[in-house]
């Protein structure tokens, strides 16, 4: 009697954390009213990397958002399957978009289930078809339309009030998440409320943007190949910050290409400098940027936050491999090249070594002094002597 099944669209208002995390306010930026934005941008996006589409333009105002892209268009047989029916998706088959990061036919359903209205409207060779929902419940199946607009779909929602308790949209949230987009798609141009976020240097544009020229130890460095794209510098501050990307997707957990960047960066450092540096010494102070391309990736959750992938196709070369061989194959002849920029990597690996010993050598010496104190410390005995020693009834007496 207590067993229940629940439509595409109950289940996802019920269990909102399943597909979109955690629900928030907007108050974080990982809140989920940022995550529905994300889903819909992120079908733009793979229509860019399919080659269409060079511009998105998004608008939020009052709680409503609106994103348009120039790409192809959602089929327009198929505009309200594409947006109301689970696991349904042009992404399954490889071939039709190999590196995309809208995997699962969840994404634009989610948000349209968890939206008190939303609208999708795509436009296709000079025809437009357009349905609005509620809810995730179809109230209105316009039919086809002739039209002069572009091709390309245009979605509108409203984040559900009775979901997203009291939300408001941190405009900073946005930006940076927008930013990010124009990082990992040099020549894409995102329109967000009639300001212009565009790069045309990738991540050396981010890395740029995230550091104080004042505070690096050396320009940074930026390498770029088919399927892979990485920058990196050393600064003056303590820890390691990277930024990390999976076909598009910000990895903010990480996953297993970024360990493989840290890993093979470490092996070709000390190759080149033909030294056994501490890994620590070489990663201290980085500040680093990787974002690769990986068929059908593989990720820990729906919300995408760290990447799970072992290859870099199901059938294809490790990941591992892949990233050590392109960080090989090109950091350390940019080093032969630079001789400038090596120095000063090596001075810095230097420095972190000398610091790290320093540090060291105190911590040796607190521990030294607090044993020392210990020891002299009137309120303790000397364990040395038993308490069951007749010769020392004194110091039984005060030790019981």
């Amino acid at each position: 009697d207590n067993i229940k099944t629940l439509d595409w669209r109950e289940h996802i208002r019920i269990r909102p954390g399943m597909y979109i995390g955690k629900l928030g306010d907007g108050s974080s930026p990982d809140d989920g009213i940022y995550v529905l934005l994300k889903e819909v941008i992120d079908n733009s996006i793979d229509e860019h990397m399919m080659g269409y589409g060079k511009q998105i333009d998004i608008d939020i105002k009052e709680g409503k958002v609106t994103v348009r892209d120039y790409g192809r268009g959602i089929p327009l047989g198929k505009v309200i399957d594409c947006v109301s029916k689970i696991n349904t998706g042009g992404k399954y088959d490889s071939k039709a978009f190999q590196k995309s990061v809208g995997l699962n036919g969840v994404g634009t359903k989610a948000v349209n289930a968890l939206s008190s209205s939303f609208s999708v409207t795509s436009i296709r060779d000079g025809q437009m078809k357009k349905a609005v929902f509620e809810k995730g419940i179809i109230i209105e199946d316009c039919p086809l339309e002739v039209t002069e607009e572009k091709n390309g779909t245009a979605i509108e929602f409203f984040p559900d009030k009775s979901i997203f308790k009291n939300y408001t949209y941190v405009q900073e949230y946005i930006q940076e998440q927008i930013k990010y987009y124009a990082y990992l798609n040099a020549g894409l141009t995102v329109n967000y409320n009639n300001k212009k976020f565009i790069s045309k240097n990738g991540l050396f544009d981010l890395l740029t943007d995230k550091t104080d020229d004042a505070q690096l130890r050396y320009p940074i460095i930026h390498l770029k190949g088919s399927d892979i794209e990485i920058a990196l510098t050393h600064g003056s501050q303590y820890g390691e910050d990277y930024y990390s990307f999976v076909n598009g997707q910000y990895t903010i957990q990480g996953g297993t290409h970024l360990a493989a960047f840290r890993e093979a960066l470490v092996k070709t450092l000390r190759d080149f400098y033909k030294k056994n540096f501490d890994t620590s010494d070489i990663r201290q102070a980085i500040v680093a940027a990787i974002a690769i391309r990986v068929e059908e990736p593989v990720f820990e959750s729906q919300t995408k936050t760290k990447l799970g992938s072992q290859n870099m196709s199901p059938d294809g070369d490790s990941l591992k491999t892949f990233v050590n061989d392109f960080v090989k194959e090109n950091l350390d002849p940019f080093l032969h090249k630079n001789p400038q920029v090596a120095e000063a990597l090596l001075k810095r690996i230097q420095q972190s070594e000398r610091e790290r010993k320093d540090m060291a050598g105190v911590r040796k010496i607190a521990n030294e002094r607090a044993k020392s104190a210990n020891l002299h410390n009137k309120k303790l005995r000397d364990c040395r002597v038993n308490y069951n020693n007749e010769k020392h009834p004194r110091h039984l007496e005060t030790t019981l």
